[in-house]
């Protein structure tokens, strides 16, 4: 299965999720449900958010970054690492936090590792 079609079965399935997305750690878009700029924003806002993260957990001396969510009364954002690869979402307020992070884990082992030529998914949400 590749990212585009991961995204689409998991889009289909979740009722929380508004966007979805699988890039590379540095913002690379593989396949989003957002499209153009909208993802290129979204995914150098997800490289960004866990640099940021990642440089607390060292400061910290903590193990490596796996997972993090970002939340605002007005919904929430998601990063799940695996490698060289996140998935990243964003949510409505008040998201249940275990399901969106075992969804995006489930992406990423469905969606294939090896790289691959940036594509669209579905269309609409927001970033």
């Amino acid at each position: 299965m590749d990212a585009a079609a991961a995204i689409d079965e998991l889009r289909s399935l979740s009722t929380q999720i508004d966007v979805i997305m699988v890039a590379s750690r540095d913002g690379s878009v593989t396949a989003s449900t957002v499209e153009g700029d909208r993802a290129a924003r979204l995914g150098g806002l997800a490289r960004d958010l866990v640099a940021g993260a990642d440089t607390v957990r060292g400061d910290l001396g903590r193990d490596a970054l796996s997972q993090l969510q970002a939340a605002t009364p007005e919904g929430s954002v998601f990063v799940v690492l695996d490698g060289e690869r996140m998935a990243v979402a964003t949510t409505g307020a008040d998201p249940t936090v275990g399901l969106v992070f075992y969804d995006l884990k489930t992406l990423l082992r469905k969606a294939p590792a090896e790289a691959e030529a940036p594509a669209e998914a579905g269309e609409g949400g927001n970033a």
